[in-house]
């Protein structure tokens, strides 16, 4: 909670004064498709990424008048440190690929695009979205 919500928070807050004066700014929350659609025994992570999508949807809103976007990615697994451990078996790494209907796990890279593209002017018009950049792993449940 205290990095995956309370650091988000406390860094927004610190930056939006600035954003306001300025009269504009871009947020890019980033959380999970935990969020989205929760997580067995990992609850705690879910619930704090959950939480990023209210804060998104909030601040979206509130902010709007002061010209500052306020968007989040919702990524679901990408090959990143955090997943070294998980992925170091290869059957279940196998599994994981499967599950999602693109099949492929996707690099850091992949979630970048998404983050660069809301923070462009070609998002505009975009603000309190959550992008599920997971390939299309939500829209299959489980």
């Amino acid at each position: 909670m205290a990095v995956n919500l309370d650091g988000v928070f406390y860094a927004i807050n610190a930056v939006v004064p600035w954003m306001k004066k300025n009269k504009q700014g871009w947020i890019v929350n980033v959380a999970s498709t935990a969020a989205v659609r929760g997580e067995a025994f990992h609850s705690h992570y879910a619930a704090s990424k959950g939480a990023l999508l209210a804060l998104t949807k909030s601040l979206a809103v509130e902010l709007a008048p002061h010209n500052i976007r306020v968007n989040c990615v919702a990524p679901g697994w990408v090959d990143t440190d955090m997943c070294t451990e998980v992925f170091a078996d290869p059957d279940f790494r196998e599994k994981v690929r499967q599950s999602i209907p693109l099949k492929r796990i996707p690099p850091p890279e992949d979630i970048a695009g998404p983050i660069l593209f809301l923070v462009s002017d070609l998002a505009r018009h975009i603000t309190g979205e959550i992008l599920n950049v997971n390939g299309g792993s939500v829209l299959c449940g489980g």
